[in-house]
Order: C-alpha cells, then sequence, then structure tokens
C-alpha cells in the first residue's frame, strides 16, 4: 500500500469515527424521550396535541391490567411533568388526544418465563385517539409505561404522529435485594417494584434470608423467624408476601423468592442448634490463613447434609415458599459453601475420617432437595458455585440442564461461557459489572485494609468487588460477550444485585437507580446504535431525563450529571478517550 494510499485509508477511519460518536444534531434538545429506548420509533412528522381532561384508556377486563390501566390513568392525568429541558415542539391545538384503545391478543397468558411483552403503540397526527396492541397483558403493560412518558407538560400534552414497535432482547431483566443483612419495610419493596416496572424489568430476585437474619414468618416453622429474624418489626408475614406478589403482578414484575442454604444459614440455629454446623463461631480465627475461614463473611453457620432432621426442616420450608410465591422458578442459593465451617463439625469430621469428601456432603444435600423442588413443578435456580466452586461443588450430572437454572456471579464472561458450554440456560450477575454494593469499602471493623501510607494505591477501596459500577460500566456491559451463537442463546438475562451489609432502606433509591436503569435499557433494546457503535453518549442525555421524571414519581435516583450537563445537552461527552 502506498504512502498516500495509507493516509486517506486513515483519514476517512478517523472520519469515521468522528461520525458515528458525534450526537446527532437533531438528538440534541429532544423534545421527548422514552426509557429503556424503545427497538423501533418513528416520528416522521413531530408534534404533540393537548390531552383532553376527560381523557381514558379503555381495554378488556383483566385482574392484573385493570389496575395497570386505572393506576397509569391516574399518573396521566395528574402527573404534570416538567421536563428538564422544556420541548421545544409545535403543539397542534385543533385537537384533543380523547382515548387509548388496548387491545390484546391473548389476554390468559400467564406471567411466567418467556412470556411475550411486545407492544405496538400508534398515535396518529390528526385523530383524537391512540392504540396500543399488545400479545399478552404483560406486553400492553410495557407499552402504557411507554405512552405515560410520551405526556408532559402543564396542561398536559402527549406526542403525535409515531408509531413504536417493541419488545425485549432478553427475557430475564432482574434486580437481586437481599432483605436479610438489613431489613426492608414493604413499602420500601413496592416502590422498588413500581420503580422495576417503569423501567421494565420483570423479575425481583427476592433474597429473602441469611445468616444474618430469617425475617420471614412460616407457619410450618414460625420459631425460623421467631428466633432469628431481628424482632417482630423486622419480619414478613404471609400476607406481607401476598402483598408484594400482588403488587408484581399488577405490575408485571415477577416475585422469584431465594432462601438460601446449606451455606449462609446461621440464622437457622436460633430455632435449630442441632441442625447448622460452626454457629455462632467466630467467623476467621485469630491467626488463622483465609483458607480456614469458617464463612465468607461475619455471621457463620451452615446446614448440617448429614442430620436427617435438616431435611424435615429444609422441605417444610421448600414447600410453603411454593404456597407463598406461584412463580415456576425457586432459587435454592448454594453460593459460598465454606470448607472450614463444615470442617468444624464433629459429624461432617467423623465422615471425613472415613475417607468422605466435602463435595459429597454438599451432593447429599443437593440429592435430598433438588428432586423435592423438582416435584412440587419448579424449576431450580442455583448460584454457580454448586458446579464451578474450587473445592465443593457437585458433579453436574446430578442437575440436569433441563430442570436446572445457573446464575453466575464470579469470573465476568468466563464464568458466562463455562456454564452455558455445557448447555446451562444461565442469569448472569456478575460481580464486576452487576453489584450495586461494590465499592462502599468494607463493613468488618480493624481492617488492615483502611491502614495504608500517603501515596498507596486504593484499587478496590477496601471493598472486595470494589471499584463502585457506575451506570457507563453497567450500561455498556455485555452479557453475552465471547459467546457463539448457540451459546448466546442460553443467556436469559441479567440480574444487578443489591447486597445489604451496608444498604438499607435509607439508600434504597440511590444504590439502585438510576444504575439498574442502565443495564434496563442494555438488556431490553441493547448499548448499540444502528451503525453497532456504543450509544452511551446518547443514553447520557436521555438518561438524564429519565431520572428527572423518576424522581418526579416519588423515587429518589440519583444524579449523573450536574444540572448545566444536562441543560447544555451532549456538551459534557468526550471524543478522547479516559484513562
Amino acid at each position: 500500500m502506498s504512502t498516500n494510499s495509507f493516509s486517506i485509508v486513515f483519514i476517512f477511519q478517523i472520519l469515521s469515527i468522528f461520525i458515528f460518536i458525534v450526537p446527532s444534531i437533531s438528538a440534541v434538545g429532544s423534545p421527548i424521550n422514552i426509557w429503556p429506548k424503545p427497538r423501533s420509533f418513528t416520528w416522521t412528522t413531530p408534534h404533540a396535541i393537548p390531552l383532553s381532561t376527560s381523557f381514558t384508556i379503555t381495554s378488556p377486563s383483566h385482574p392484573y391490567l385493570t389496575p395497570a390501566i386505572n393506576r397509569y390513568l391516574r399518573q396521566i392525568q395528574t402527573a404534570q411533568y416538567k421536563p428538564s429541558i422544556i420541548p421545544t415542539i409545535n403543539l397542534t391545538t385543533s385537537l384533543q388526544f380523547q382515548t387509548l384503545t388496548v387491545t390484546v391478543s391473548d389476554i390468559t397468558a400467564p406471567l411466567s418465563h418467556g412470556v411475550n411483552e411486545s407492544y405496538t403503540l400508534t398515535i396518529p397526527s390528526n385523530t383524537t385517539s391512540g392504540t396500543l396492541t399488545a400479545a399478552t397483558p404483560w406486553g400492553a403493560m410495557r407499552g402504557l409505561e411507554s405512552f405515560s412518558q410520551l405526556v408532559w407538560g402543564n396542561p398536559a400534552r402527549v406526542a403525535a404522529g409515531l408509531v413504536i414497535s417493541d419488545w425485549p432482547m432478553f427475557e430475564h431483566r432482574g434486580i437481586l435485594l437481599d432483605t436479610s443483612r438489613n431489613y426492608y419495610g414493604v413499602d420500601d419493596l413496592l416502590r422498588l417494584i413500581g420503580a422495576m416496572s417503569a423501567n421494565k424489568l420483570n423479575v425481583f430476585h427476592w433474597h429473602i434470608t441469611d445468616s444474618q437474619s430469617f425475617p420471614l414468618v412460616l407457619k410450618s416453622e414460625p420459631e425460623l423467624a421467631m428466633k432469628g429474624s431481628y424482632g417482630p418489626d423486622m419480619q414478613y408475614s404471609a400476607e406481607d408476601v401476598k402483598r408484594v406478589v400482588e403488587f408484581g403482578l399488577e405490575h408485571g414484575v415477577r416475585i422469584i423468592p431465594e432462601i438460601d442454604m446449606p451455606g449462609h444459614t446461621g440464622s437457622w440455629a436460633e430455632a435449630y442448634p442441632e441442625i447448622v454446623a460452626c454457629a455462632n463461631m467466630f467467623w476467621w480465627p485469630a491467626g488463622a490463613p483465609w483458607e480456614e475461614r469458617l464463612a465468607a463473611e461475619p455471621g457463620t453457620g451452615h446446614l448440617n447434609p448429614l442430620i436427617p432432621k435438616t431435611y424435615d426442616v429444609v422441605k417444610n420450608v421448600i414447600k410453603e415458599m411454593t404456597t407463598l410465591f406461584p412463580d415456576s422458578f425457586y432459587h435454592g442459593g448454594v453460593d459460598e459453601v465454606v470448607p472450614g465451617c463444615w470442617k468444624a463439625d464433629p459429624t461432617i469430621q467423623k465422615y471425613l475420617a472415613g475417607n468422605g469428601t466435602l463435595s459429597q456432603v454438599l451432593e447429599i444435600f443437593i440429592n435430598n432437595t433438588n428432586p423435592y423442588i423438582l416435584s412440587l413443578n419448579r424449576t431450580a435456580v442455583y448460584w454457580e458455585d454448586v458446579i464451578l466452586d474450587g473445592e465443593i461443588k457437585v458433579n453436574p450430572s446430578i442437575l440436569p440442564p433441563a430442570t436446572t437454572i445457573m446464575q453466575t456471579w464470579n469470573g465476568g464472561p468466563n464464568n458466562t461461557k463455562r456454564l452455558v458450554s455445557a448447555g446451562y440456560r444461565t442469569i448472569v450477575s456478575s460481580a464486576d459489572f452487576y453489584y450495586l454494593d461494590c465499592g462502599h469499602g468494607d463493613f468488618t471493623g480493624n481492617n488492615s485494609a483502611y491502614d495504608q501510607p500517603p501515596g498507596f494505591k486504593q484499587t478496590k477501596g477496601g471493598s472486595w468487588c470494589g471499584p463502585f459500577k457506575s451506570w457507563q460500566l453497567i450500561y455498556n456491559y455485555d452479557i453475552a460477550y465471547g459467546l457463539n451463537e448457540t451459546e448466546a442463546k442460553l443467556v436469559l438475562g441479567g440480574e444487578v444485585a443489591l447486597w445489604s451489609e451496608q444498604s438499607d432502606p435509607r439508600v434504597l433509591d440511590s444504590r439502585i437507580w438510576p444504575r439498574a436503569s442502565a443495564m434496563a435499557e442494555a438488556l431490553w433494546s441493547g448499548n448499540l446504535d444502528e451503525m453497532g457503535m456504543k450509544r452511551s453518549a446518547d443514553a447520557t442525555d436521555r438518561l438524564n431525563e429519565w431520572v428527572n421524571r423518576m424522581v418526579s414519581r416519588g423515587v429518589k435516583a440519583e444524579p449523573i450529571q450536574p444540572l448545566w450537563c444536562v441543560r447544555n445537552p451532549g456538551m459534557c461527552n468526550t471524543y478522547n478517550p479516559i484513562f
């Protein structure tokens, strides 16, 4: 290649990059946006028409869609939303928007994994009515949310002359919240679920119990909460659970419960000390190497798989959970089974002395519980540790991919690859990208990580999974990275996770939002533009507006930029790499 040819090619490549990353002039100060960005949004003649004060939504009757219709109707009629930047868009006052007509193809479709969430929203230019057609009630809810984001102002007006055709890239889009380390009231959970629905997230993974507390009241095992919770004012009753489940259905959000076991069960020992190994012991004995710790963090206790009574209690718990939670997925836990805990138990010591192994102890537990979960017509979900842990793991043959879903949290794309290449459907919750508690330090006292000389590079900042996971990092993550087409089809979706060692209701909203919003768009319509380039620059301006709208709805989402950037769209982007 000649020097001139090389120069021409090089200049063309630079210009191409510049063209792709410079925000479209027409997008700057865009009058209205929807989060997450729809798959197809055609707005050929942008304008708005007034929303009638007698605006109505008509739809078929449905036990959960009807309350959603009423909720959105109230919101649209009363919101009087004021955008961060007042849209400069023509208002056609010769008409008033009177009616949105909702039609549903399969009105009886249950809310379950894989349900069709597609919808088409049409608001013609010269008419007083629009249409929302959806395959299922749950798709209709997604369309109603999109419609609600097209309304702004006082008096209200609605964007017109548009057609939206929309459906999600991934079927599983969720948030995990740990309610054991710190307790969250039911109202906090409902506020979270409501915000999830607004972001078109569809799974609330409720990590209810752990070593620190057992807040769920069970009729079959009442002493677990009576003795293992933080107190009677920090418990969830059956009525509370029903309220959460019903609220989820009215918002198109499935509730998947997790009672972690056999590890993370120290709270069970308050009621049943005989079935819990190493309970109430100091988690990391003085002078002992990390490998000899008794727990992954303060709060020791593992169920003992070698004691028959363990299964009497466990099966009571599992059976009642399936009556409280109707979803077909049941999360069985099995993360962080720590060797030191089981080795400290006399019964297990005897088993090991007879040439047994800790992996065999775990297999005994899985062989006694997994078939029971399946017998209750549930699909079992487990943390990846059950087959990928370096020390204690089961033979994958006892957890067939046909009846098992894995959730990955370690190793980033590498562990996702290991799971799907073994044939497992997989939920991605990589701590490197999706853990919302990271970067806030550690909760152990007397921690030498914080006693460092000036000039020390803080790297993880005392947090095992630090640094803080920014919305940009979350947005740009490709959960199917490095997978071939067949493997990628086994990735069901992802969940961001908020573990609550250092979180409680006071920081719930700001820890989750808008970072979970970033995942919501990436899993709904992707993080690439039409040219295949990352669209985080475009997303920044849209996310600023979405944060403003969430706050107007009572969600205390944290800001992502100073107000100057919000009022000067695109001016806070950069075309140069920052290291």
